[in-house]
């Protein structure tokens, strides 16, 4: 082989790696300001936090607070820095994101996070879901006297699945009324049903997605799904 060809071959590798970089970077930048899920490695929810301020394979976390509670989820802020799984969901392609990285205690319900790095995407029953099987309430779009008991069997940032005897169809659209905590206002949340599953005697689960959510109801749910989380840990 002649030396121009070593050359010539190792500059076209290099080339390639510059490609593949700046499309990562890309890929990641696209998820700023994503709502996010951080777990440990072996899947055991910390906190939830904003993805903000991306730059390169470096970006920011802002925490969401109990600001409900004297308590704040700073449980791990003794720690210098720990290696950290992102759950996100992306509105745009209707996927779950799972993004790996290190992350270090900065100021007050901010986390620098280092070394970031998309692992997979996934369809959107992928992220995190916390179980809850609580009573609720649905009413249909077009008569909200038309109401109906269902049970919340979990819920996420982007949707929630619910158990009902009423019949609903891939597509159809409901409003969603449960109280996920017992101190907080009763939330409300406009659904689409994505996916359906029959059970036995006439009853029915619902794969549904949040449509119409402004940011501070977006905001809402996340800090309930936060609370509702830590108490389950504590035991409480």
């Amino acid at each position: 082989m002649k030396l121009f060809d070593i050359f010539k071959k190792k500059n076209g590798e290099d080339t390639a790696g510059e490609s593949r970089g700046a499309s990562d970077i890309m890929a990641l930048e696209m998820y700023s300001g994503m709502r996010v899920v951080v777990e440990t490695p072996e899947g055991q929810m910390l906190f939830i936090a904003k993805l903000e301020d991306l730059r390169g394979n470096k970006a920011r976390l802002r925490q969401y607070s109990d600001a409900d509670t004297n308590q704040d989820m700073d449980i791990h802020q003794e720690t210098e820095h720990m290696y950290v799984k992102l759950r996100g969901y992306n509105d745009r392609e209707r996927k779950a994101v799972l993004i790996e990285g290190i992350i270090t205690p900065g100021e007050k319900h901010i986390w620098e996070m280092d070394e970031l790095k998309v692992i997979r995407v996934e369809n959107e029953h992928a992220f995190f879901r916390l179980s809850t099987d609580l009573d609720a309430a649905l009413t249909t779009v077009e008569n909200e006297e038309d109401r109906h008991p269902c049970k919340l069997l979990n819920i996420s940032v982007g949707g929630a699945a619910v158990g009902a005897e009423r019949l609903f169809y891939k597509g159809d659209r409901f409003m969603l009324r449960v109280k996920l905590l017992e101190d907080r206002p009763t939330s409300i949340m406009y659904c689409e049903v994505l996916r359906v599953i029959e059970k036995k005697d006439s009853w029915f689960e619902y794969g549904c997605q949040f449509i119409d959510l402004t940011e501070a109801d977006q905001e809402q749910i996340a800090r309930n799904i936060s609370v509702v989380q830590r108490k389950k840990r504590e035991g409480k």
